[in-house]
Formats: C-alpha cells, structure tokens, sequence
C-alpha cells in the first residue's frame, strides 16, 4: 500500500472504472481526471461521476476541450458510428472511432496535473487485446510517453519525480477486466462503454466499445448489468 498520489484517468467506462479500483486497491490516493472533449457520448460523465462517487475520490476534474474543431472522428463528427453483429465481425484496421491523438492529449492533461500534485504516478485504461486497434493503446506508445513525461517536465528533468505510465490492464481480454473489476467489488451497473448511445442514455449494442464489453461480461460468463437499447 503506497499512500502516494496518482492521476487516473477515468472515463465511466468498463476499463478506466476498473483501473480506478486497482489504484484504490493499491493504496495510491486517487486524483480523477475526466473529460468533456465533445464526445457524441458525453453521457459517459455522469456515469464517471457515479463511479468517482461510489468509490470514494475525493477529487475529481473534468477538463474541457473541444475535439470538435478538429473533427476526424465518428466521435467528434458528422460520421456514423459502425455497427456490427457481432464483436467476431469487428474490422481489423483502426475505425473511425479513433479520435486522433486523443490518448496524447489526456495523458498530456493527466501529467501537467501530476507535476502540480508533486506525484509520478498516472494510470491509464488501455487494453491491447480485446480493444479497437487505436494506436495509442499499444504498450510501445506507452513506454514512448513514459520517456516523453520524463524528458519534458521540470520534475523530471531536475530529478524530482520519475513518472509511471501504469496501464494494469494491458495484457487482460474483457473477461479479465470483468473478472479484476469484481474481484475488487467494481459496480458494472454504474459504467458506461457506448460510443452511440440513445437518447434516454441507452447503449446500443453493435458499436465496437458495446460488443467488446459484452464479448468480456459473456466469456465471464456474467450478464451485463446495463441496459440496451436492442435488448430490452
């Protein structure tokens, strides 16, 4: 149990939520970062907000920028979000889901507060199995950054602190992730994974992040505890 300071980045979804338990687990003192970037599915921060508040964080920011202004995205665009049947038929190559640079940018956010902190500690959600293709959730684009935030800080630099990129989920499957969230006494019914969700806040089922989730909750061999849209 460390009792040291850290910056988790938290998104209300299955795999931030559950990072979030591991750095409470690990005794770290929680400083949770959200953010409203212009995300269709905004409405992941009320559910941060749940799972911040159920966990017992003390502080918790959502940062505001707007990802609209350079769109690219289906999730800062007019682009469709891509449906599929079944998590099996998922494309191999990287969707228009990715947001460009977006793990660039929170982890850039997620440093500058670190280094106000005077911690050297920050945890990330990234899952290289059972994930999109997003190229910045691969285990080299961490190890890049983690040598970036210690070349281009004054803690770094004068030797103060020596960051940690710790991503705990990496090399899990979603049924791993589900099986560690409970393990911990994560609430799945508080998470939100949907990229296109409807308006009552219901997720839809066939986008990537939804069939990935739901691949994990079945290979666990566990129901979802949130609702959707074409499973009522």
């Amino acid at each position: 149990m460390t009792g040291k300071d850290a910056v988790v980045l938290v998104s209300g979804g299955l795999d931030s939520t559950t990072v979030l338990a591991i750095a409470k687990h690990q005794g770290y003192r929680v400083h949770a970062l959200s953010f409203q970037y212009g995300q269709r599915h905004a409405v992941e921060l009320e559910a941060a907000k749940r799972v911040v508040a159920a966990m017992g964080v003390e502080r918790h920011v959502i940062a505001r920028i707007d990802l609209r202004a350079f769109g690219g995205s289906a999730l800062t665009d007019a682009i469709d979000v891509p449906k599929h049947d079944s998590a099996a038929s998922l494309d191999s190559g990287i969707p228009v889901t990715y947001v460009p640079a977006r793990n660039t940018v929170f982890l850039s956010f997620a440093l500058a507060w670190a280094e106000t902190l005077g911690a050297s500690d920050l945890f990330i959600g990234v899952n290289a199995l059972d994930y999109s293709g997003y190229p910045d959730c691969r285990p080299e684009y961490i190890a890049a950054f983690e040598t970036l935030a210690n070349l281009a800080t004054k803690a770094g630099v004068e030797g103060q602190s020596r960051f940690k990129i710790h991503a705990p989920l990496m090399t899990l499957d979603k049924a791993g992730i589900v099986r560690r969230g409970l393990e911990l006494g994560v609430d799945y019914s508080l998470t939100h994974s949907c990229y296109d969700p409807t308006p009552a806040g219901e997720s839809c089922g066939a986008c990537d992040s939804c069939l990935l989730r739901l691949k994990g909750f079945a290979e666990a061999g566990l129901a979802d505890p949130i609702a959707y849209a074409d499973r009522a």
